[in-house]
């Protein structure tokens, strides 16, 4: 029981550090994937607190879904921007 809590620590000190690391970087993309990787940390805790169905929809939309939307608008973005020039 000491491990699990010890482990939900370090996964909620990593996603802290993962959306510090989002707001500071200045490559969109690295962005993206910063927040994607908070949703997937939120979904181990999830699963570690016994929720499996609040962790499945939170790996699935949260951090699946929700990053390729992301990274399929800064793609159309790239080509609006290329398109203009």
């Amino acid at each position: 029981m000491e491990l699990q809590h010890g482990i939900i620590i370090l996964m909620g000190i990593a996603m802290i550090l993962s959306a510090i690391l989002a707001m500071v970087v200045k490559d969109l993309i690295s962005s993206v994937i910063a927040v994607g990787v908070v949703s997937l940390f939120a979904s181990i805790i999830y699963l570690l607190l016994q929720a499996p169905d609040v962790a499945m929809t939170e790996a699935a939309i949260g951090a699946g879904l929700s990053t390729l939307i992301f990274l399929y608008a800064l793609h159309k973005t790239k080509d609006a921007e290329e398109e203009n020039d």
